[in-house]
């Protein structure tokens, strides 16, 4: 059964599997303490540093494990935050940062703090000036990823950390997608990493910190990793993590010249054989294993149970599954398509026979999501149609509102409108997208009795 959701957690390489192993018998022991067993734990613990820090490209005493990447990130965002909480507190992020970004945002701001989120472009990129522009002389730290998370798009960290270093202003790098494929270029200042994501395993990521940056770690102090990680170290994980880091560096330029011309293949496969599909995210500057497309009037949420019984793995940002009612955010700062969402992310070893297999199942799967939901089929314009229509979606989810309006758009003459009543928060985003591909004109929104009027004009 192919596995194709590599960004939420790769599989376990075989070289972080043997390492695991065999220092479950040799790291189990404090490496705090002076006896045998402690100094042979300290001894993997501190290699296991040296090869992470060789990676990252940061000295062995700038980085320390953690239990995950989300705190990782949420260390490093208290820890610059508090070390330059004289500066001020305020932070500057780009709009399509991880979740674990935007929920230190949100506590900061409920602490009293502030932060602006810098926008995108159609490609999800951001313009390294306008972190300069966002920049304050009450900014305490700046965020930004290495590559996105769900569409794989490659950020400018370099030019934006020259841009940060001139401001004074540090610059946190979340590199959890990227890591595996290379290390971040530039001149950051903090950097944080998840191991599963490189076929690591679960409950380590990595924290690295350059030394001149004010750092000040919250929370009671504690004796590991600097003070930087409370706890114990789980030390064969840590050289699991380690080990692992190191192979797919090794294997990462072969792999990534692979794994990339499957994705081009998919990403120009997917808009021939599926109709009213947008692929998303930059098709040049970007991860070599992730492409994400939409799909018009489809649920996302059915789509990704259809793939999933066909035995296809994935993972979608749409607004329609069952975690969330609202749209990703991602795709929202983007200004595309939300509805019928589905990313791929392609795991080391991933043959192009199972990429085959799934292009040749997605046509049907969609063709049978959307003749379930009632989507339009072309038709030729009445010819009694009305110069204006009104179409109720009200207390209907997306992507019915979209499936409605296409479904009448012919209906009207050039030139005319049609309004769409929603209350669903997607359809603010899918209309719009949805002009887009189609050539209509989004003429704007405009408030309703119980939700929202959307008015589109018939162009073609």
């Amino acid at each position: 059964m192919p596995y194709f959701d590599a960004a939420s957690s790769a599989p376990l390489h075989p070289v972080a599997r043997q390492a695991l192993l065999a220092s479950l018998d040799e790291g189990w022991a404090d490496p705090a303490r002076l006896y045998r067993e402690g100094r042979r734990a300290a001894l993997l613990l501190d290699a296991a540093r040296e090869t992470a820090a060789e990676a990252v490209g940061c000295r062995p005493d700038e980085l320390v494990f953690t239990p995950s990447g989300t705190r990782a990130v949420h260390a490093a965002v208290a820890g610059a935050l508090s070390g330059r909480r004289r500066v001020g507190r305020h932070l500057a992020l780009s709009a399509v940062e991880h979740s674990s970004v935007l929920h230190a945002a949100a506590a900061l701001e409920a602490e009293g703090g502030s932060f602006t989120e810098v926008p995108v472009d159609r490609r999800g990129a951001v313009d390294p000036s306008a972190y300069g522009r966002a920049l304050r002389p009450d900014t305490a730290l700046a965020c930004l990823q290495s590559a996105n998370h769900e569409v794989g798009t490659v950020q400018p960290v370099a030019e934006t950390a020259e841009i940060c270093a001139e401001a004074g202003v540090p610059l946190l790098v979340d590199a959890a997608q990227s890591l595996g494929w290379g290390p971040v270029p530039g001149r950051w200042s903090l950097l944080a990493a998840s191991a599963h994501k490189w076929g690591g395993p679960a409950g380590v990521g990595l924290l690295a910190v350059r030394k001149g940056v004010r750092f000040a770690p919250r929370g009671p102090a504690d004796e590991r990793e600097s003070g930087r990680a409370a706890g114990f170290e789980n030390i064969p994980a840590i050289v699991a993590a380690a080990a692992s880091l190191r192979a797919v560096r090794a294997e990462a330029e072969a792999e990534a010249a692979r794994l990339r011309a499957l994705v081009d293949r998919i990403r120009a496969a997917v808009g021939t054989l599926v109709p009213d599909v947008e692929v998303v995210g930059d098709p040049v500057r970007r991860l070599p294993h992730l492409v994400t497309f939409s799909c018009l009037y489809v649920d996302g949420e059915t789509l990704l149970h259809e793939l999933d019984r066909a035995g296809f793995s994935v993972s979608s940002g749409s607004s329609c599954t069952s975690s969330t009612l609202t749209p990703s955010h991602v795709l929202k700062a983007m200004g595309v398509l939300t509805e019928g969402n589905v990313r791929l992310s392609l795991p080391a070893g991933t043959t192009r026979e199972e990429v085959d297999g799934f292009l040749g199942v997605l046509p049907g799967l969609v063709a049978g999501v959307r003749e379930r939901l009632g989507a339009p089929v072309p038709a030729a314009p009445s010819p009694a149609a009305r110069a204006s229509l009104v179409v109720d979606t009200l207390g209907r989810r997306c992507p019915i509102p979209v499936i409605e309006l296409a479904k009448v758009i012919e209906g009207v003459p050039v030139g005319s409108t049609v309004t769409v009543l929603s209350d669903d928060e997607a359809a603010r985003l899918d209309i719009p997208a949805w002009c887009a591909m189609r050539e209509q004109e989004y003429v704007g929104e405009g408030p309703a009795d119980l939700g929202s009027a959307y008015v589109v004009r018939r162009l073609v």
